[in-house]
């Protein structure tokens, strides 16, 4: 049977979660009950944080930047070397610029231009000893040095590269970001001018080779000409820089030859053209696909094609308005078919026309080879020489123009790479920043000081607020006893509206749904050690279930240290007088100012408390306090270091097992608990007795002193 407050504590824990599956209220609870470990933490980490800023050298950071092109404004238009395709890949091009600053070689040519090598402030700079050793060993340390402090960032969508130079100097830092500018650029222009020069000492050398060759591909033609009594005129016209030999049958053969050649051509060609489209259908020939006329036909043959397919979704096949659709598609049809041969037929009379006329090239150009054959045989030689020297001599023309050309254009394009910001001297350090460095200790200290927490939390054993009680002893909850004042148990529990007296009526309605029927006949009432409110809240319960009309025996059976003589005002014997003697209980029972209230002391004091409380008698007497009694309450010693409690629960209905807030030890509770467990004592739940809910926390809004105080501050009804 699911117990009454277990069933309230559920609710209310369902209410204090948080949607994302931990308890908020709880955490901020414990921070509250570690607030000063969280300060102390916190605060250390920020103290460290500030200490480490102060023991860092400052480091400043100086920026210079420079717009990169892809290609630069020719001041001569065809000055390049090499044309810049505008599908180049400018994003490639930006980054192999940023790889050529952060090199080795413009490391280099910075230290040079800076004379950094030997400077010792460069190394104070770089927070460094000046290198020792060899050239080339220095210049290798110099290079190391530079190229950590150095930083190239190319923003996204953009052609503007920033150079950053970090040191502990800020003058030096912005020394160095110009120093990389500045050589960057100067790279760049010596880069174009050297490709320059190389090109026209090329030249240079081309030149000389090609004129040695004209001058005697010349002399050659020249002695072979007038050997064979061959004439050589100028060409007319367009021809006129052109040579030629004084020859009217080889000009008629040659032109009679190429009107040959052309007409074969154009033979082949229309050949070529009939063959492919002979044996074609009519619409692939591409002639008549190009065809307007055809063209338009077959968009309307579409158009009526779609509408027939319209009319069909609605009507038959001998619909009128269908049979009209298809009348029209076989005219156009026809009409296509007639355009499309007429097309096919002009290109084979083409064909036939081109061929007749190679036929009558063919048959001049027969007659007059024989004709030319002896003029030819002396020309085979002039023209071989001819054609050596006309190649010398445009390979000449060609590379005296080129070379003209880059003398006149040599240093005519403009640098495409320029400075557009200087670096200035940085008036602050770069890092280390006391405001970063503040927050990161902070967040640090934060999680130091959570984790400081949760372990603290997961190791802490005691049980301070009600949700503890489920979470970690797995029981229930049955009442929660706020804490009271030393001295004031009696004044409070007097006062039928206090906090505490509120309490145990809580604690008797949970009582009555414990067990399946009702109050338990026997209650033990007892914790794992001592002064954890055991005695109060036995009286307590007693008194209640007495008010509520029920006959009611409070035993006191603790025999090592009995209290209840005490409120009886006398020490008159009690429990321990009827386990060793024949004298009848009911006479040692004393009524108490309650009504329907008694009470059975623990007097005289034994010396072997054990083994009294755990002998058959004690079951006997258990057994008929029960029948004479609706309930019997039972005031036992803590559970730890004695067998007492342990006799006495095997006997009960239910164990009340009371647990002091204010002072708590887990693993006590859990050994005791596991010792009832073993005798299979029934046990009905925990009650948490001593409870401040200024401890809880946030819990303290269903557990504090307002929880029980309703309608204190109005007495009279409304």
């Amino acid at each position: 049977m699911e117990h009454e407050a277990s069933l309230i504590y559920d609710l209310e824990e369902e209410g204090s979660s948080s949607p994302f599956g931990f308890d908020l209220r709880a955490i901020l609870a414990a921070v509250r009950r570690n607030l000063k470990w969280v300060v102390v933490i916190v605060g250390l980490a920020l103290a460290a944080g500030v200490a480490l800023t102060l023991m860092i050298t400052p480091r400043y950071v100086a920026f210079s930047r420079v717009l990169v092109n892809q290609k630069a404004d020719e001041i001569i238009q065809g000055s390049n070397l090499r044309e810049t395709s505008e599908s180049f890949d400018a994003d490639r091009f930006l980054q192999t610029q940023v790889d050529i600053i952060k090199g080795r070689s413009m490391a280099q040519r910075v230290i040079a231009s800076g004379k950094l090598i030997d400077d010792p402030r460069f190394y104070a700079a770089m927070g460094a000893e000046r290198a020792q050793g060899t050239a080339p060993a220095r210049l290798k340390d110099a290079v190391d040095l530079l190229s950590e402090a150095l930083e190239v960032n190319l923003p996204a969508n953009s052609s503007i590269v920033s150079i950053s130079v970090t040191s502990r100097d800020p003058a030096y830092s912005a020394k160095l970001a110009d120093l990389y500018a500045q050589n960057f650029i100067q790279s760049n222009l010596n880069q174009k001018f050297e490709s320059s020069a190389y090109a026209r000492q090329f030249l240079t050398s081309q030149l000389e080779e090609a004129r040695t060759r004209l001058e005697n591909s010349e002399r050659d033609l020249n002695r072979y000409s007038r050997a064979a009594g061959l004439i050589r005129v100028a060409g007319q016209g367009e021809a006129a820089a052109q040579e030629s030999t004084l020859s009217v049958t080889n000009d008629a053969l040659v032109q009679t030859n190429a009107a040959a050649g052309a007409a074969t051509a154009e033979r082949i060609a229309a050949e070529d053209a009939w063959r492919t489209i002979s044996g074609e259908p009519l619409l692939n020939i591409p002639q008549v696909q190009e065809n307007a006329v055809v063209q338009d036909l077959l968009k309307q043959k579409a158009g009526l094609e779609a509408a027939l397919a319209n009319e069909r979704t609605r009507h038959l096949d001998d619909y009128p308005t269908i049979k009209t659709f298809r009348a029209q598609i076989a005219e156009i049809d026809r009409r296509i078919n007639t355009v499309a041969t007429s097309i096919k037929r002009s290109i084979y009379l083409n064909f036939e026309a081109i061929k007749a006329k190679e036929g009558s090239l063919k048959s001049q150009v027969v007659d007059l080879q024989q004709s030319a054959l002896t003029e030819q045989d002396n020309g085979v030689h002039y023209n071989i020489l001819k054609r050596v020297a006309d190649t010398n001599r445009a390979l000449y023309d060609a590379l005296l123009e080129r070379y003209n050309q880059l003398n006149a254009t040599a240093g005519a394009n403009s640098n495409n790479i320029s400075l557009i910001d200087s670096a200035e001297v940085p008036e602050t350090p770069a890092s280390p920043k006391m405001g970063i460095n503040l927050f990161v200790a902070f967040v640090l200290g934060c999680l130091g000081a959570a984790f400081f927490v949760y372990l603290k939390e997961t190791f802490d054993d005691t049980i301070r607020v009600p949700s503890d009680v489920e979470r970690k002893l797995n029981l229930p909850l049955l009442a929660v006893i706020p804490i009271q004042e030393e001295g004031a148990a009696a004044d409070n529990l007097n006062d039928a509206k206090s906090p505490i007296s509120e309490a145990y009526h809580s604690l008797v309605v949970n009582l009555r749904y414990s067990t399946t029927h009702g109050f338990p006949k026997v209650l033990v009432v007892t914790s794992s050690g001592q002064s954890e409110g055991k005695t109060t809240s036995a009286h307590a319960i007693a008194a209640d279930m007495a008010r509520l009309g029920r006959r009611i025996l409070l035993v006191d059976a603790d025999l090592r240290r009995p209290t209840l003589h005490r409120t009886i005002g006398r020490q008159i014997p009690g429990l321990t007088e009827a386990l060793v003697s024949d004298v009848p209980v009911d006479s040692l029972i004393v009524p108490s100012q309650v009504e329907n209230l008694s009470y059975l002391s623990a007097l005289p004091m034994p010396p072997e408390p054990a083994l009294l409380l755990s002998g058959d008698r004690m079951a006997q007497l258990v057994s008929d306090l029960a029948e004479a009694y609706d309930s019997v309450v039972i005031d036992c010693p803590p559970m730890l270091g004695l067998s007492d409690t342990a006799a006495i629960a095997k006997l009960s209905d239910g164990v009340l097992f009371m647990v002091d807030a204010s002072g708590f030890h887990r693993g006590a509770v859990k050994t005791a608990l596991r010792r009832l467990r073993l005798i299979q004592s029934p046990i009905l739940g925990i009650v948490l007795n001593k409870f401040d809910p200024k401890s809880g926390g946030s819990e303290q809004e269903y557990y504090g002193y307002n929880y029980y105080s309703y309608g204190r501050d109005n007495e009279e009804p409304a």
